[in-house]
C-alpha cells in the first residue's frame, strides 16, 4: 500500500484511464442508434455491440491478471491503451464498408482493451490503501468513469455536427481518428505516470498465517465463497448498470423525444450524486456492506418506477436505478476482495470475468425489448437487484461466519 500523504499523484493518473474506460463504453450508447437506423437492425442485434464490448471480461479476464503478474500494473496500463487505439482504428473500416460484423469486432477488440485496464486499475485503486476505505477511492474513481459516458455521445455530436438522429455511419471517420490519437497519447502518459507497483496485504505470502489467516489455509481460489457469491453480484450488476447508462439515448430515441443525446446524462447524473455521497460517507458514518443494502433497495425501487410510470416521465427515474448502481461497484470489489492474500489477483482477474455480465444482460433486455416493447425490458433489473440486496444482507458475510 502506498501512505496516504501519496495518494493524490496516483489518484489523478488513475482518474484519466477510468474517465478514458467511461468514454469507450459511452461510446456504445451512440452507435446503438446509428446502427440500427443506417443499417437496419433489430434492437436485439444492436445490443450486441454492448454484448461484443463486455465478451472479452470472460475470455481475457485470467490472461490480463497474468500479464499484470508479468510486466506489472503501469505496463499493462499502457498496452491497453494501445489495443484501444488498435480498436477505434478497426471502426473506420467498419464504418466504410457498412460492415456489422466489423462494427462487433471493433467493439470486441475495444472490449478487450477494456478488460486489460480494468484488470490493472480495480485491483490498484482497491489496495491502493486501507480495505476499510476502498469504497471512497473507487468512488472518486467512479465519478470520473461515469461522468465520461454522456461525455463520448456528445464529443462524437459536436464532431460530426449533427444530432444522433441525423448521424449515418459515414459520418464517423473523423471522430476515430481523433479517438486513436487520443489513446495513443494516453498509452504515453501511462508509461510515464510516477505509479508504483503495489501488493495487497498477505500478497507477498511471506507469514500469511499472521497477516491474512483466513487465506493462509486455503490451496485454491474456488474455496473463498464470499468471492464466488460476489463474483454473481457483480456479473448482474455490471448488466443492470450498463442497462441504465447504455439504454438511455435508444430509450429516448424509442419514446419519440428530441435531442435523444442529452437524455444520456440522466443516469450519470444520479451515479454520480451517489459517489459523492460514498466519498462523505464511507467509512466514517456507513459500512461498505450497509452502503450496498441501501443502494440495492433503491434500485429496486427505482426499477419499479420505470416500468410502471408513463414513459416521457419514467426515463427519468432511470437516474433511481442509477443512483442505487453508484455504491455497488465500490462496495462489492472490497467485499469480495477482503482476505485473499496471495490469491488476490486471482480473485481479481474472476471479479473481471464477471463483468460479462454487461454482455449478457443487455442482449436480453434488447431481446425483451422486441419482444414487450422498451420500457417494459425494464423488468430485467429487478431479479439483479434482489440478488445483489441478498448479498449485502448476507452473501459476503460467508467470510466471517467461516473465518
Amino acid at each position: 500500500m502506498i501512505q496516504k500523504n501519496n495518494y493524490v499523484v496516483p489518484l489523478s493518473f488513475i482518474g484519466i484511464m477510468f474517465f478514458s474506460l467511461g468514454f469507450a463504453l459511452g461510446i456504445n450508447s451512440f452507435l446503438i442508434p446509428v446502427l440500427k437506423n443506417s443499417l437496419d437492425v433489430t434492437s436485439a442485434k444492436s445490443y450486441f455491440i454492448i454484448g461484443a464490448t463486455f465478451i472479452p471480461f470472460l475470455i481475457f479476464g485470467y490472461p490480463a491478471s497474468m500479464t499484470i503478474k508479468l510486466i506489472g500494473y503501469k505496463k499493462t496500463m499502457a498496452l491497453s491503451f494501445l489495443i484501444f487505439a488498435g480498436a477505434f482504428l478497426l471502426f473506420i473500416p467498419s464504418a466504410k464498408e457498412h460492415s456489422f460484423p466489423l462494427f462487433l469486432l471493433a467493439s470486441f477488440v475495444s472490449g478487450t482493451a477494456n478488460t486489460f485496464l480494468q484488470a490493472a486499475v480495480n485491483p490498484y485503486i482497491t489496495i491502493l490503501g486501507p480495505i476499510e476505505s476502498a469504497a471512497k477511492r473507487i468512488s472518486i474513481m467512479g465519478i470520473c468513469n461515469k461522468l465520461a459516458w454522456p461525455v463520448a455521445p456528445a464529443f462524437l455530436v459536436f464532431v460530426i455536427g449533427k444530432n444522433i438522429e441525423q448521424t449515418t455511419v459515414d459520418d464517423l471517420y473523423l471522430p476515430f481518428y481523433i479517438i486513436v490519437g487520443i489513446f495513443l497519447i494516453l498509452g504515453a502518459i501511462s508509461l510515464l505516470a510516477p505509479l508504483q507497483e503495489v501488493k495487497a496485504v498477505g500478497e507477498d505470502d511471506t507469514n500469511e498465517s499472521a497477516s491474512c489467516p483466513y487465506a493462509a489455509s486455503k490451496t485454491s481460489i474456488w474455496q473463498f465463497p464470499h468471492l464466488l457469491l460476489g463474483c454473481l453480484a457483480l456479473f448482474l450488476y455490471v448488466g443492470v448498470e450498463t442497462i441504465s447508462l447504455g439504454t438511455l439515448v435508444d430509450y429516448a430515441t424509442s419514446l419519440g423525444l428530441p435531442n435523444a443525446q442529452i437524455y444520456a446524462w440522466i443516469a450519470p447524473i444520479g451515479i454520480v450524486a451517489g459517489y459523492i455521497c460514498g466519498i462523505i460517507l464511507i467509512p466514517k458514518h456507513m459500512s461498505q456492506a450497509m452502503a450496498l443494502k441501501y443502494c440495492s433497495v433503491l434500485a429496486i425501487a427505482g426499477s419499479l418506477l420505470v416500468v410502471t410510470l408513463p414513459g416521457n416521465i419514467s426515463i427519468y427515474f432511470i437516474a433511481m436505478i442509477a443512483l442505487g448502481c453508484s455504491l455497488m461497484w465500490p462496495a462489492l470489489w472490497p467485499l469480495a476482495m477482503s482476505d485473499l492474500g496471495r490469491f488476490t489477483k486471482s480473485g481479481a482477474s474472476l471479479l473481471i470475468m464477471a463483468m460479462a455480465g454487461g454482455a449478457v444482460i443487455p442482449i436480453l433486455f434488447g431481446w425483451l425489448k422486441d419482444e414487450v416493447g422498451a420500457q417494459n425490458a425494464y423488468w430485467i433489473c429487478l431479479p439483479c437487484f434482489l440478488y445483489i440486496l441478498y448479498y449485502g444482507c448476507c452473501g459476503y458475510k460467508i467470510r466471517t461466519k467461516r473465518a
